[in-house]
């Protein structure tokens, strides 16, 4: 638009000049020749139709200036206006950008918080059912404690009948063996003899028996502070024996501190070790405790069938324990 009103002003002045030339011409009139000689009186109309014509032609140029001038200047204020509402519509883009790019934001971050609450409600439902969980392991847990008690209640009654009856049964032998040493002179010697083993394996297996109560003492007294005084099952309290006596004869040293060994240990039914061998471990505390079951050669057994099958081959970890 701005070139076509550039185009139109030349051609304006240029159409006035011709006209006004044409003009000048009809009248007869040169600028270039000289005048010719002609009365005085009736030059000075034409002259001054010259000057007239020229006075028109210049306000007429200056016209088309001035209109020029004013079309520039329309022209500019209108480039003006347009880079103005450009300018505007750049920055009402931008800051249309910039509240959608907030939103995203807002969204976004609404998103994430959302996510964390879904996390925090998994957690916390997690965590229901985990106590839940544990309350029901632990009450489980509670009740075989009191069967093992009941349990071992029973075995620890049955034991004592069944130590009565072999007393009475040794008082019964030991009645008959004098009765057979008076009526015979000769067995007497071979009696006597008998009895001595009898008694010496009767001491062996008084000595093991008050080791094996020693033990239990010792266990059942560290066991109280930590498991609130609950007797142990019988297996247990066996086991516990066995570890005890494996530490009394367990030799030692500093450099053994902080350090297991596994082993494992085939019983017969009087608790003799009949093999016994090491698993993993430190090398120096397992040939402590493989030294150690050697020198202890009987280990505590029950004399119950249905434990003793559980404890003839058993597994245990040696931790050399420091006064």
């Amino acid at each position: 638009m701005s070139d076509q009103s550039n185009i139109k002003i030349p051609f304006a002045i240029s159409g006035g000049i011709h006209i006004g030339a044409i003009i000048i011409l009809a009248l007869g009139l040169s600028f270039d020749d000289k005048p010719k000689n002609m009365p005085s009186a009736p030059s000075a109309p034409a002259i001054q139709a010259v000057m007239v014509d020229q006075q028109k032609i210049n306000q007429h140029v200056e016209k088309l200036k001035q209109q020029k001038q004013d079309a520039e200047n329309k022209e500019k204020a209108r480039q003006a206006e347009l880079e103005r509402k450009a300018l505007e519509a750049r920055k009402n883009r931008e800051l249309e950008q910039q509240k959608i790019k907030n939103l995203e934001i807002e969204r976004k971050q609404k998103e994430i918080e959302t996510q964390k609450a879904n996390d925090a409600a998994k957690a916390a439902q997690i965590k229901v059912q985990q106590e839940k969980e544990r309350a029901q392991k632990a009450e489980a847990v509670r009740k075989q404690k009191e069967q093992e008690q009941k349990a071992s209640e029973e075995a620890a009654q049955k034991a004592a009948e069944k130590r009565k009856q072999e007393e009475a049964a040794a008082k019964k032998a030991e009645d008959e063996r004098k009765r057979k040493a008076e009526e015979e002179e000769r067995k007497r010697k071979a009696e006597a003899e008998r009895q001595r083993k009898a008694k010496a394996d009767a001491d062996a297996k008084a000595r093991q028996e008050q080791e094996m109560a020693d033990a239990l003492a010792d266990e059942q007294a560290a066991l109280s502070q930590t498991r609130n005084k609950q007797v142990m099952s019988e297996v247990d309290r066996f086991r516990a024996m066995i570890s005890a006596t494996i530490q009394r004869n367990l030799v030692v040293d500093e450099s053994m501190r902080g350090k297991s060994c596994r082993v494992f240990i085939r019983l017969a039914q009087d608790g003799f070790v009949t093999s016994s061998q090491t698993l993993d471990g430190d090398q120096v505390v397992c040939r402590a405790a493989k030294a150690a079951i050697n020198k202890a050669g009987r280990l505590p057994v029950s004399t119950e069938a249905g434990v003793y099958d559980k404890l003839k081959e058993i597994n245990l970890t040696v931790s050399p324990e420091f006064n």
